[in-house]
């Protein structure tokens, strides 16, 4: 028998070949570049579809997913770290193949704080680092990169104008690190305009850059806007200042980007934790529904030609790039990834309001099941009925799996999304516990086998659960988790202290009591039940320091745990480490949850 035939469904997920969405040239269509796994490690490949021709560009031990093509397609920009610290340079290689050099010779290493390419070879740059704050600088061919934007809080590059000559700029400059106000500059960094809805940070309104007009000359700019409540887009003329709100009006959040023409909108969906596409008419202002099957569209993008390319799944079927002319645009040769289970929806009563859980049940058996709480990341993204290696796995092995889009979750408004502050941690749980009640009632959780898994943001919360619920749970699985959040802060990425600030109203020194409430440190000695933990040691999100502190307490305890830590950062992009931590997360499972 082969491998392929005596391999777990679970594992065959995981070492599946899979592609992502594949970027194109502005101004070389044929040329593309995507994110695959197809050698065990995702990286960055090149495609030339004019001739079929593919070729992996970037081969990192720890993977490579940050790239982009120049406008012209002559180049490949990808974002060299190490091992996963995400600090580092931009490279950049020809299109065709060849050696790579660095892309913007004078700047130091730093984290990435976006990019923009011009048609004339000048790069702007967005950087960010511990010592200078964020900034922007302008490279042109042949001379030294100039720095034009500085500030001490978060802000980045949201895209330069299709002619070169104006940059609009993402900042936090109010100090609200949610809510972003915009400015577009020119090259040498004068302001040409503003927009700033959070009024100097009075108002909580965040405005985000989707992108120029692709046509020369053109000063207008797709801008998203919370000002309905929700995300949705409105073109803004930076030259003019005039305002063009497009006043979608479907449910849920609403994001957009420009046909190659600019005649019209590309504009997803989301809703409920499914999404779909739509054409936007900038003319006559009519809406099309572009056809896309039940489930989720993860990026999608409009070609010339008019015809749409995404990337689609659900959570029963795998994810393929599809376009609207009915052809499947990048199907991975290989092992397939097997089906898994369709998701249920559950909308349970909570604290401060109605709250979304998406459910999956092992088949061939009877309820209450053993139950994995799967506790998405972010904390600002939400669970999507997408398909998922890891709860798949959960339900080969017989468990059901229950996610929550908790308040703080994106894709349900402005006010869901921005519950979480001040009392950080405390408000999801809440929400976490409303759904395992209702689980446990409706008889598909079987209350004495509970399990609280995550990662990042999921595993903190996991952590969090456990010191502050001990008996609701009886196993917990914490992935690249923060555990000491004082620690954490003062170890963490720039970008991370600065969002933390808006979340917690200050800085462990300004307001201790709030970060004493919400760390999952302040409870580690109520921890009862088994935990394991999985930690990257290169991690700039949840620097390891602020594990072993927590670590450390549970041994002082002689409390049961295991901690795996592995050289990579937040996460790993290696399909093999992926399927060694989740095959350790069975194995506790397994040797720690109670028998029936």
């Amino acid at each position: 028998m082969t491998d392929a035939e005596t391999m777990p469904d679970w594992e065959k997920r995981f070492r599946a070949p899979r592609v992502g969405l594949p970027d194109w040239a502005e101004d070389a269509s044929d040329r593309a570049l995507f994110v695959s796994n197809a050698t065990g490690t995702y990286e960055l490949y090149a495609w030339d579809r004019s001739t079929g021709t593919q070729r992996q560009a970037t081969d990192r031990p720890n993977g490579t997913t940050d790239g982009t093509l120049s406008p012209d397609g002559e180049w490949i920009w990808w974002f060299s770290d190490t091992d996963g610290d995400e600090f580092g340079v931009w490279m950049r290689q020809p299109f065709s193949g060849g050696a790579d050099e660095p892309a913007t010779p004078g700047l130091a290493p730093s984290y990435p704080a976006g990019l923009a390419l011009g048609r004339d070879g000048t790069a702007v740059v967005g950087r960010s680092t511990d010592e200078d704050g964020s900034t922007i600088h302008v490279a042109v061919p042949g001379a030294e990169p100039v720095e034009i934007y500085r500030h001490e809080e978060s802000a980045g590059v949201g895209d330069l104008s299709h002619d070169g000559t104006l940059i609009a700029i993402e900042h936090t400059e109010h100090g609200d690190a949610m809510h972003s106000a915009l400015r577009v500059v020119d090259l040498a960094g004068a302001t040409v305009a503003e927009l700033d809805d959070s009024k100097g940070g009075s108002k909580e309104l965040g405005l985000e850059v989707l992108g120029f007009a692709p046509i020369p000359g053109d000063a207008r700019l797709l801008v998203g806007h919370q000002r309905r409540g929700r995300w949705e887009p409105m073109v803004w003329d930076v030259s003019t200042g005039e305002e063009l709100e497009l006043a979608i009006d479907l449910p849920g959040d609403v994001s957009a980007e420009w046909y190659p023409d600019g005649s019209a909108l590309l504009v997803e969906h989301g809703f409920e934790a499914r999404s779909e596409l739509w054409r936007y008419d900038l003319a006559s202002r009519l809406m099309e529904r572009v056809a896309t099957p039940a489930g989720t569209v993860s990026g999608a993008t409009a070609r010339p030609d008019g015809t749409v390319e995404y990337l689609w799944s659900s959570a029963a079927q795998p994810s393929a790039v599809r376009s609207t002319t009915g052809r499947s645009v990048l199907d991975p040769p290989g092992l397939k990834a097997p089906a898994s289970v369709p998701v249920e929806d559950a909308w349970v009563e909570g604290p401060g309001g109605r709250i979304h859980a998406l459910v999956q049940r092992p088949t061939g058996a009877e309820g209450p099941y053993p139950t994995v709480f799967e506790i998405h990341g972010g904390p600002t993204w939400h669970d999507s009925d997408a398909f998922a290696a890891t709860p798949a796995a959960w339900l080969d092995h017989g468990f059901a799996v229950v996610r929550v889009n908790y308040r703080g979750s994106t894709g349900y408004g402005r006010e869901w999304t921005d519950a979480l502050k001040h009392r950080v941690g405390l408000i999801e749980l809440e929400d976490i516990a409303a759904v395992r009640e209702w689980a446990v009632a409706a008889g598909i959780a079987d209350p004495a086998r509970l399990v609280l898994s995550g990662g990042s943001w999921g595993g903190y919360l996991t952590l969090l659960g456990l010191g502050t619920e001990p008996r609701a749970w009886a196993v917990g699985l914490a992935a690249v988790p923060v555990a000491d959040y004082v620690a954490a802060y003062h170890d963490e990425m720039e970008a991370l202290k600065a969002l933390d600030r808006t979340l917690f109203g200050g800085t462990p020194e300004e307001v201790p009591e709030r970060f004493a409430a919400s760390s999952p440190l302040s409870y580690v000695d109520e921890v009862r039940a088994p935990v394991h933990i999985a930690a990257g040691l290169n991690d700039p999100r949840c620097p390891i320091r602020q594990i072993d502190n927590y670590v450390a307490r549970l041994a002082e305890r002689g409390a049961v745990h295991e901690v795996y830590r592995y050289d990579a950062g937040h996460g790993s992009l290696v399909v093999e480490e992926r399927i060694k931590q989740v095959a350790m997360e069975i194995d506790f499972v397994r040797r720690h949850l109670p028998t029936p």
